[in-house]
């Protein structure tokens, strides 16, 4: 089993690339892969509940559907808490599936072996 670190730093403002992180986590996930999507900087607001419901783009499936599919399919999905705490995000404001982690966590998963991949 391979394992993947999608970083997403995305959200209403190109939803494009923050429905794409999803999309390739999807993937993944379904393939039986250990897929993690961190979501960074303005990516972190995805995971707030309700923000997803409201980012769509065109001929891509909306952002809430993809997360709660990589979720079913398996699928992690880790806010980085340095920056979730200065945009007042915490754990209670999350959707299901979604947890606050530290940098430390994101390191340790590359160096156990993750590729990963930015959007």
């Amino acid at each position: 089993m391979g394992k993947l670190l999608i970083n997403c730093t995305h959200g209403q403002e190109d939803p494009e690339r923050a429905i794409l992180a999803f999309v390739v986590g999807n993937v993944a996930a379904s393939a039986d892969q250990e897929v993690v999507i961190l979501l960074t900087i303005d990516g972190v607001w995805n995971a707030t509940r309700g923000y997803a419901d409201n980012v769509r783009k065109e001929g891509f499936q909306p952002l809430a559907e993809a997360m709660k599919s990589f979720v079913t399919n398996g699928g992690q999905i880790s806010v980085c808490g340095t920056c979730a705490k200065p945009r007042g995000i915490t754990d209670d404001k999350l959707v299901e599936g979604a947890k606050i982690v530290t940098a430390a966590k994101a390191v340790e998963y590359l160096v156990s072996g993750a590729a990963s991949l930015d959007f």
